[in-house]
């Protein structure tokens, strides 16, 4: 159950849900033919930070799910191809 909306997904990724209401979350995205990409979304509720970078107001729970998950091990690479 999403703590936002109340939505219900199935098979869409692995979450992880922290005490604080934190989100990790992990899902492949792509097509047919061209590879998957590995998506992580990151989400925090952070309103003395709101005019931080998110790559810096985040950079502890980025630090969480790069550990949880040892990613970097999986795919073989230090640093991510895309952030948006």
């Amino acid at each position: 159950l999403d703590p936002v909306d109340g939505s219900v997904a199935t098979g869409q990724g692995i979450r992880i849900l922290m005490d604080d209401g934190s989100r990790i979350i992990f899902r492949l995205s792509g097509t047919a033919g061209s590879g998957a990409t590995i998506r992580m979304y990151i989400e925090q509720y952070e309103p003395e930070k709101i005019s931080t970078l998110a790559s810096e107001a985040l950079a502890d729970l980025i630090r969480v799910a790069l550990d949880l998950s040892a990613i970097k091990t999986f795919i073989g690479t230090e640093e991510p191809t895309v952030i948006t």
